[in-house]
C-alpha cells in the first residue's frame, strides 16, 4: 500500500469528507455563558503538526469525519520553528560561504555584506510560502473542523476545549515537543533562545553561546558563524554523538577551521548576566575550566514532549517522561480508543517519523493492515556543510554487536570525479554489511542526505548490498559513490586469486 496519509497531507484544496457527519447539538449552559458545542466524530487529532496534518488529512479523505484541535500555529514545530526556518536559516548561510569561497574557481569577489533583517525575510519568506498547505482553510476544505482551542481529556473517549466537546471513535494525540531546559543555577534568570525565539532575533548575535553539539546546535553554530557572530557550543559528550565516530568528526573539523569553537566534554555548570553579556561558567571532564561571555544564549540540549494540560489521567492514557506509552502499533496500551503519533510516541523526534507514524496510523486503523512502527530504518541527517547522515548500525555499533563478522565497504569523495570538479572532496560513503545484509550507512559530505536514499530503498525493501551495484548510476553523480562503496565490498571476490584463477581456466574455452 502506497504511504497514503503523506501524500494526503499535500493533497490539493478541497476533500472529500462530509461534515454533516459530525453531529453537533448545543449543551446545557449557564445563564449568560455560551452554550457547550456537543459533537460526535470517528476521529480527533489532537496537534496540528506533521503527524497530526497527516493523519487528518488521510482520515477526512476517506470519508470520515475529522475534529482536528490546535492550539497555536498550524503547522507546528517544523514549519514555524524548526526545520523549515532552520533550512531557510543554512541556506542563507550557505550562499555567504559560496561567495567566500568563489577563489577556489578562479573568480573574484568581495566579502559579503550580511542583512540580518532581509535573512530574517527569506525565513519568513520560505514559511509564508509552505504555510497554506498546513493551513485551517485547507483543512476546513478538505472536510475536517478545525478548533483553536487548548484540548484535554474529559473521559476515555471524550475531548473537551472552552467551546466544544467532542465524543470520539478514535483519539490522536500528536502534541510534539519543546526544547528541553536544564536545570543550570542561574539559566532561569538571564535571556536564554530556543528554537521558538532563535529566528527572530533583532540583531545578529556579536557571540552566540550554543549550550548542546547535536544536530540543532551545530546547524546553528555554522549558520550564525557564516551570518557574521562568533559562536561557542559548549557539549557536555561528544558532538553529533549520534553519528559515526569518524564521519561527525569530519564535520566537527569542517565547523573548526570555519571558525566554530567547540569545547567537547563541557559542562556549563552556572549561568550568570552582567549588564548586557551573558556569562557562562564551564567544568571539564579533564583540563582547563572556560569561563564564557557572549551576546546571546541558545540552548539546544534536547526536547521534551508537550502534554501540558491535557488530563491524561481522564482518559486513562499512560505516560512517561518520553511520550505516551504506546506499542509498535502506536496504540496505546491503557486506552485502546488513543494513538501517539510522531514527537508524542516517545522514539525518534524527526518530521519524516511524524509523517511515517501517520501512515502506520492509517493503514493499521483504517485499512486493518499490520504495518509497524519501528518495521523501516530511520534515517537521519544533521544539515551541517557537509552533511552527516546516518541510517540503521553505525559500524561500532555493529562490532560491539557483531564484532568481525561484519565489514564496512567505503567510498571517499576525494576518488568523485563529480566532487573533483565541484572543488569538494570532502567525506565518503560508508556501508556496514553482515554476510551480504546492510546493517546500515552512514555519509558524510555534501548532499549527504540525498544519497543516503540510495541506501535507504535498499534497507526499506530488503535488499542486500549485491543489489546496490546492480544499477547504472549516471556519470558523473555523487550517487555513483553508494555503488563503488557496494562494489568495494565485492573487491577481492571479484579481483582476488580464486577469479582470477577462475578466469584463467575460462580463457581455455574457445
Amino acid at each position: 500500500m502506497t504511504d497514503l496519509a503523506d501524500q494526503n497531507a499535500r493533497a490539493p484544496l478541497g476533500g472529500s469528507a462530509d461534515l454533516d457527519k459530525i453531529a453537533t447539538s448545543p449543551a446545557p449552559h449557564a445563564a449568560g455563558t455560551a452554550p457547550m458545542r456537543e459533537m460526535t466524530a470517528d476521529l480527533v487529532v489532537i496537534g496540528a503538526g506533521s503527524a497530526g496534518l497527516s493523519a487528518a488529512a488521510g482520515a477526512a479523505q476517506l470519508g470520515l469525519s475529522v475534529v482536528l484541535y490546535e492550539k497555536g500555529e498550524m503547522g507546528g514545530d517544523c514549519l514555524n520553528t524548526g526545520c523549515v526556518p532552520s533550512k531557510a536559516l543554512l541556506s542563507a548561510a550557505k550562499a555567504a560561504a559560496e561567495i567566500r569561497d568563489a577563489g577556489k574557481f578562479g573568480i573574484e569577489t568581495t566579502p559579503p555584506r550580511i542583512h540580518w533583517d532581509k535573512v530574517k525575510q527569506h525565513v519568513n519568506a520560505s514559511i509564508a510560502t509552505i504555510a497554506p498547505v498546513d493551513s485551517q482553510e485547507r483543512f476546513e476544505g478538505l472536510g475536517c473542523t478545525v478548533i483553536r482551542e487548548h484540548a484535554k481529556f474529559a473521559g476515555p473517549d471524550t475531548i473537551i476545549s472552552p467551546t466544544t466537546r467532542v465524543k470520539a471513535r478514535r483519539i490522536i494525540i500528536a502534541t510534539g515537543s519543546r526544547a528541553f531546559i536544564p536545570p543550570i543555577e542561574g539559566l532561569a534568570t538571564v535571556p536564554y533562545l530556543t528554537n521558538e525565539t532563535i529566528f527572530s532575533i533583532p540583531e545578529m548575535p556579536k557571540h552566540l553561546i550554543i549550550l548542546g553539539g547535536g544536530p540543532i546546535g551545530m546547524e546553528m553554530a555554522q549558520a550564525f558563524t557564516r551570518l557574521g557572530a562568533k559562536v561557542t557550543v559548549v557539549e557536555m559528550g561528544k558532538a553529533l554523538g549520534r553519528a559515526d565516530r569518524d564521519h561527525a568528526e569530519i564535520a566537527i573539523e569542517a565547523l573548526r577551521d570555519e571558525g566554530v569553537t567547540i569545547l567537547e566534554g563541557y559542562k556549563a555548570t552556572k549561568i550568570e548576566q552582567d549588564g548586557e553579556a551573558i556569562r557562562v561558567l564551564t567544568e571539564p571532564k579533564g583540563g582547563e575550566a572556560w569561563t564564557l561571555e557572549g551576546s546571546h544564549l541558545l540552548v539546544a540540549v534536547g526536547r521534551q514532549t508537550v502534554f501540558d494540560g491535557m488530563d491524561l489521567e481522564a482518559g486513562n492514557v499512560d505516560h512517561d517522561r518520553r511520550g505516551i506509552i504506546v506499542g509498535d502499533n502506536l496504540r496505546s496500551k491503557s486506552n485502546k480508543r488513543v494513538w501517539a503519533l510522531g514527537d508524542a510516541a516517545g522514539r525518534e523526534q524527526f518530521t519524516h517519523i511524524a509523517g511515517w507514524h501517520a501512515s502506520v496510523f492509517t493503514r493499521r486503523a483504517f485499512f486493518k493492515q499490520g504495518t509497524k512502527a519501528d518495521s523501516l530504518p530511520v534515517p537521519a541527517v544533521t544539515y551541517t556543510s557537509p552533511e552527516v547522515a546516518q541510517l540503521g548500525m553505525t559500524e561500532a555499533e555493529a562490532r560491539e554487536k557483531h564484532g568481525d563478522d561484519i565489514s564496512a565497504p567505503s567510498f571517499k569523495f576525494e576518488e568523485s570525479d563529480r566532487a573533483i570538479a565541484e572543488a569538494n572532496t570532502e567525506g565518503e560513503v560508508k556501508l556496514i554489511v553482515r554476510k551480504g545484509k546492510l546493517l546500515g550507512a552512514s555519509i558524510v559530505g555534501k548532499d549527504a542526505g540525498d544519497l543516503i536514499q540510495l541506501v535507504s530503498v535498499a534497507m526499506s525493501n530488503g535488499l542486500g548490498v549485491k543489489d546496490l551495484t546492480n544499477f547504472i548510476s549516471p556519470y558523473p553523480t555523487r550517487a555513483e559513490g553508494v555503488k563503488r562503496a557496494a562494489n568495494a565490498h565485492y573487491a577481492d571476490v571479484v579481483f582476488g586469486k580464486s577469479a582470477r584463477l577462475l578466469v584463467s581456466l575460462l580463457q581455455r574455452i574457445p
